[in-house]
C-alpha cells in the first residue's frame, strides 16, 4: 500500500467510505476497504473513528446532514411563512426523491445505515422538526397560522407528509403522478392551518 501525500481528514476518511459503500453495499464494505481506497493502514482510520460502527454512523450523520442544510437555508428566511413552509415541504421532497432517483445504490446503502444508526437520524428528525416548528411558530406569530401548539403542529405537519420524505416510500416518488399527489396533501395542510 503506497503511503497517501494528503493529510487524512475525517472529511476525506468519511467521503473515501461513501465511495466504498456505493461500490461494494453495506453488508461488504469494511474498514480495510475504506483504507485500501485512501492510500493508508486502517489503523489510520481507526485514529479517527474508533470502531466500524462509529464511521457508519458519521458517514450516515453526514449524509442526512446535507438534506438538513439545505432545508435549514428556507426556515431561516425571513418571509411569508406559508409560502416558506410549503417551499420546505418541496425541498424536502424534492431533496429525497432526488436522491433515490439519481444514486439508487447509494440510496439504499443509507436506506440499511439509517436503521442501523438510531443516534444520527433522531438527531436528523429532530433538526427537521424544529426547522418546521420555527415556521409554524412564525406563522402562528403573524397570525397566518392557527397554531396554539408550533411544535405539536410541527410534528403532525412532518408525519402528515411522510408519504413524501420516509424512505420506505422511495419506490412511490417515481411515479408521474407523484408530485401531484404531493401538492394536494400540501394544499390540504395549509388549508387545515390557515388561521
Amino acid at each position: 500500500m503506497a503511503p497517501s501525500t494528503e493529510t487524512l481528514t475525517a472529511e476525506r476518511i468519511l467521503e473515501a467510505t461513501e465511495e466504498v459503500l456505493r461500490r461494494h453495499g453495506p453488508a461488504k464494505a469494511t474498514v480495510v476497504d475504506v483504507a485500501r481506497a485512501l492510500g493508508v493502514s486502517h489503523g489510520s482510520v481507526y485514529r479517527h473513528f474508533r470502531t466500524k460502527a462509529a464511521l457508519r454512523e458519521a458517514v450516515t450523520k453526514r449524509w442526512l446532514d446535507r438534506t438538513s442544510q439545505a432545508l435549514a437555508g428556507i426556515a431561516a428566511e425571513d418571509r411569508d411563512p406559508e409560502a416558506r413552509l410549503r417551499d420546505w415541504l418541496r425541498a424536502l421532497f424534492h431533496a429525497k426523491r432526488r436522491k433515490a432517483g439519481l444514486d439508487p445504490e447509494l440510496f439504499a446503502t443509507y436506506s440499511v445505515l439509517t436503521e442501523e444508526s438510531g443516534a444520527a437520524v433522531s438527531e436528523h428528525l429532530a433538526e427537521l422538526t424544529t426547522q418546521l416548528t420555527g415556521i409554524v411558530r412564525a406563522g402562528a406569530d403573524a397570525g397566518v397560522f392557527a397554531a396554539s401548539d408550533p411544535a405539536a403542529t410541527a410534528g403532525a405537519l412532518f408525519h402528515a407528509t411522510t408519504r413524501f420524505h420516509d424512505p420506505c416510500h422511495a419506490a412511490e416518488w417515481q411515479r408521474p403522478d407523484a408530485e401531484a399527489e404531493f401538492d394536494a396533501v400540501v394544499e390540504l395542510v395549509l388549508r387545515g392551518l390557515r388561521a
